[in-house]
């Protein structure tokens, strides 16, 4: 399966965007996926991850009470609904996708790159003071 993002953008301050991570060429029925966010010149970072089999989620730091991660497993697709941006959430955010689970407890860690198999090209999100 090919994970492909859609949904960034530019926005201002305070506003929102939802990111979505849609399963190519597959589905992602009892997977782990997982959302990331790199900055440039800095290392990628995990933001938040779901388990598609059970619905449990993981937030990171700032995405806590801010970011909500949810599935809809009819369209194969992962979300993350992003509120309440700030400046600091600006990078490109990728899905990484993992059917061995449990990924979802390595995606906060520098393991990730390793851990989660499948890799979107990634989406811009750009949040302006």
């Amino acid at each position: 399966v090919q994970p492909v993002e859609s949904g960034g953008g530019l926005v201002r301050t305070g506003e929102s965007l939802r990111l979505s991570c849609a399963a190519s060429g597959g589905t992602f029925d009892d997977s782990d996926i997982g959302w990331f966010r790199q900055v440039a010149g800095k290392e990628r970072e995990g933001v938040s991850c779901i388990s598609t089999h059970d619905g449990k989620t993981y937030y990171q730091g700032s995405a806590k009470g801010r970011f909500t991660i949810s599935v809809d497993n009819a369209k194969n697709t992962v979300y993350l609904e992003m509120n309440n941006l700030r400046p600091e959430d600006t990078g490109v955010y990728y899905c990484a996708a993992e059917g061995v689970r449990p990924a979802c407890l390595y995606y906060g860690g520098k393991s990730a790159s390793f851990v989660f198999g499948a890799w979107g090209l990634g989406t811009q999100v750009t949040v302006s003071r």
